[in-house]
């Protein structure tokens, strides 16, 4: 078993990031500009925005917080969005989600210009990506596919597993990896939670991609031997050993799983650091006008 190991992989990266961050503030007087919109006082959602903030600072990102208490109306919102797209000197745009109940957040992905949707969620990039045109991924997956590319994983003619089908992760995960592109070129099943059976799915996986939610829901009977694993989940829990008060468990049980694996990423230390590379990324590609003009 080897480590995807996502700490090494987005350190190197953020090297190459902040390099050409300073290419563009010498050949343009400007840094590449991402707003953060953070809508309450979500515990996991201050902890992402914070981490992304302190990403763009050591890249040589300008970046901004825009905050609102949960109070704050779907028109107030809607507007400040306008405002930001309207702003030249913004080159990308995200609206951390989860939003309070009263606020739809379809309708504030849609008010965002696709041309500075960096988290990759607006229907423009989603269906661009669809046909392998340029556009903004979403960051997670295209984190997973940086990550990959970087350590080498073979996909083409894999059979590739994934297990969730959120709009964030699971579905355009599943699109990636289909595509003509490497990485890519899998044969790719998408199992949820509806799927009857999924350990029939998971035990014929080359690569399993687990981003159902549900801790340690993937254990080592659902595993054949040399899978490679990439981990999303994210569960929180409560812990009087750490520093934060909090733990982190994957979707996949790392112990049992590690033992058949080829490859396997850690929780924490493995996508999560990738998502915040990814978003970089698209910030960097819009500063440069690489995917729209």
């Amino acid at each position: 078993m080897q480590l995807l190991d996502g700490k090494y992989v987005s350190e190197k990266l953020k090297g190459e990031i902040a390099e050409e961050a300073a290419n563009i503030l010498a050949r343009t007087g400007r840094q590449p500009h991402l707003v953060a919109v953070l809508v309450g006082h979500d515990g996991g959602s201050e902890t992402y925005v914070a981490s992304k903030m302190k990403n763009c600072e050591k890249v040589g990102f300008k970046s901004t917080l825009v905050r609102y208490e949960d109070t704050v109306s779907e028109e107030e919102l809607l507007a400040k969005v306008a405002e930001l797209n309207a702003d030249e000197d913004i080159d990308g745009i995200i609206v951390q989600l989860p939003l309070p109940k009263h606020i739809d957040p379809e309708k504030v992905t849609e008010r965002i210009d696709h041309r500075k949707d960096v988290d990759g969620f607006h229907p423009v990039n989603l269906g661009r990506m669809q046909r392998n045109l340029p556009s903004f991924i979403p960051a997670t997956p295209y984190g997973i596919t940086l990550m990959l590319k970087e350590y080498g994983i073979e996909t083409a003619g894999k059979h590739c597993v994934v297990v969730g089908r959120s709009n964030i992760v699971g579905s355009p995960m599943s699109i990636l990896m289909a595509r003509n592109t490497t990485p890519g070129n899998c044969t790719v099943t998408i199992c949820h939670s509806r799927t009857p059976d999924i350990k029939k799915f998971t035990l014929d996986a080359d690569i399993l991609i687990v981003a159902i939610g549900k801790k340690n829901f993937i254990t080592a009977d659902m595993v054949k031997d040399g899978v490679v694993v990439v981990d999303v989940g994210m569960n929180r829990e409560t812990s009087t050993v750490t520093k934060s008060g909090y733990k982190l468990f994957g979707d996949v049980d790392f112990e049992g799983v590690s033992q058949k694996a080829s490859w396997i990423t850690p929780v924490p230390g493995g996508v999560g650091l990738m998502t915040i590379i990814g978003l970089l990324k698209n910030t960097l590609a819009s500063a440069n006008k690489e995917v729209y003009q």
